[in-house]
């Protein structure tokens, strides 16, 4: 069966080709109809279409546009294109853009006939390239763990074993690497094949790295970068990645999951002992989950002022919008404290009150309408209470609090770039604004830019325009001095028919009935 998008703003020309493809391969296709480049585009987002027909000249979206755009997203489709100019630049940007056949208007039966069976055997010949790509894949799936497994396993428990030849194997060069492990709660033994396979798909296609097999329900990770990471900002930016890789998987899989991380390591030699580090920083984690670094854990050495460092972590998770990670640094805060106030409650007291005020400071800093009631009492209710569990039970509240009003208010926060493509398209809304000319204004690639208009609008940028144009034209119908004609023109529409449709399509309504509803 294959999929064949018709794409045409006149109806005719649809119902023509219909004719004679129905005619023809009845039994083989599933037929699909667009009458412009807005709803093709939405139409391949929502299918999967094999063959386009693609009209040159549409209103609004383009063919060519509505090509390039396809083909960056699916670059496997077969796109033939109809066009009633025969000129040679048209036909040259069509081939550029990787289309498949340039066929001019009115198009002939039987070269109609002769293109989708050559466009079919493209098909097939993709669908084959596909397939045996995919089986080598499972080929690789079922090997892959086992060699992986085997690494692990002597990575963690070789004691000393040089494991440099299977550095080699994995292309581990001029790289720095760091031991996780990872306890999932809950996990039955006859599921923690499946839970490795989400983790591995998880994991696999965001980051570089090894994963074990379980141990009951635990699984160790070894995780490798490039050495610049780790030169140019020490461990900073390998913990933000790493962090958020716990992030995801914490969604993805489940809540609760404990992780230790080693310290960033070097040689082969020390896999062992970073795995050690890792299993270490694994058991300081509290019950209730969250992830430990060894860099950032203070180890209680006497002649050091503990506690300082230790409120500096929790600072930092506090600025980074980590809740998950500041219940094991409060505990041990607390008790650094404690060792260090022996005998002297107040002053413990004082210190975790001071500690709540920094917080809160570096809270309102993020986000300036915080305000939490529990800070006006703080610190009467630290003044009466005088057991010490209570006490940080109260402070690792407020600071998780804290810590989650940060990520809040930082989601909210507008991409730069975003913002800047955003206001340019608002300035430019009567024109024909491309994706290329919004992304070569920002200084991003188109693809990118892309990218970000799905991540942060949630909608493609094609989609964004329209629906931006839609809301303006709704504000301007409300003026019963502009005519349809001239409203459709200041929004970047020069087919007043076009523009109606698209304003029908979205209220189901006109903009004739509409202007008339607003004026009753």
């Amino acid at each position: 069966m294959y999929n064949i998008l018709l794409t045409d703003d006149e109806q005719i020309m649809i119902d023509s080709l219909t004719f004679i493809i129905s005619k023809n391969f009845d039994e083989q296709v599933k037929l699909f109809s667009a009458t412009s480049g807005t709803e093709a585009l939405e139409i391949v987002a929502k299918n999967p279409i094999d063959i386009i027909f693609m009209d040159i000249n549409m209103p609004g979206l383009n063919g060519l546009e509505t090509v390039r755009y396809i083909m960056h997203s699916k670059p496997d489709t077969v796109v033939i294109i109809l066009s009633a100019f025969d000129q040679f630049q048209y036909a040259q940007e069509a081939v550029n853009l990787g289309a498949f056949k340039y066929l001019t208007k009115p198009v002939n039966r039987n070269t109609v006939v002769d293109t989708i069976r050559s466009a079919m055997a493209s098909v097939d010949k993709k669908r084959g390239r596909i397939s045996d790509e995919e089986e080598l894949h499972k080929k690789l799936d079922l090997v892959s763990p086992m060699v992986e497994s085997d690494f692990i396993y002597s990575a963690a428990f070789g004691g000393g074993t040089d494991v440099s030849e299977y550095f080699s194997y994995f292309a581990i060069e001029d790289c720095v690497y760091c031991f996780c492990c990872l306890e999932i709660p809950r996990i039955e033994e006859k599921k923690q094949y499946d839970m490795y396979t989400k983790i591995r798909d998880t994991l696999t296609p965001k980051t570089h790295c090894i994963i074990g097999s379980f141990m009951m329900n635990r699984i160790a990770i070894f995780f490798y970068f490039p050495k610049r990471m780790y030169e140019d900002n020490d461990e900073t930016e390998i913990q933000n990645h790493l962090q958020d890789l716990y992030k995801l998987i914490s969604i993805q899989i489940c809540s609760g999951i404990k992780a230790g991380v080693s310290r960033i390591e070097t040689s082969s030699e020390s896999t062992t002992a970073a795995y050690n580090k890792a299993l270490e920083m694994l058991n300081s984690v509290p019950e209730q989950g969250g992830i430990i670094f060894a860099s950032e854990w203070v180890e209680n050495q006497s002649g050091k002022n503990i506690a300082g460092e230790v409120a500096e972590k929790i600072f930092g998770r506090v600025r980074a919008g980590d809740a998950s990670a500041l219940p094991a640094f409060i505990k041990k805060y607390v008790s650094a404290l404690v060792a260090k106030n022996a005998g002297i409650p107040d002053k413990t007291k004082n210190a975790l009150f001071e500690l709540l005020v920094n917080v809160r400071n570096i809270t309102t800093e993020i986000d300036s309408s915080y305000h939490n009631d529990m800070f006006d009492n703080a610190f009467s209710i630290l003044s009466k209470e005088n057991d010490m569990s209570n006490l940080e039970l109260f402070v690792r509240n407020i600071c998780c609090e804290c810590a989650s009003a940060v990520m809040e208010a930082s989601s909210r926060a507008v991409n730069p770039i975003i913002e800047r493509a955003t206001a340019f398209v608002n300035e430019h809304l009567s024109e024909n604004i491309s994706l290329e000319d919004t992304a070569q204004e920002v200084n991003v690639s188109p693809f990118y830019l892309s990218k970000l208009f799905k991540e942060e609008k949630n909608v493609n940028y094609v989609a964004y325009i329209t629906d931006v144009r839609m809301e303006k034209a709704r504000e301007l119908l409300k003026d019963h001095r502009l005519s349809i004609k001239e409203i459709s023109a200041a929004i970047g529409y020069s087919d007043q028919n076009y523009f109606s449709r698209i304003f029908r399509n979205k209220f189901g309504m006109t903009p004739t009935e509409f202007r008339d509803a607003v004026q009753k």
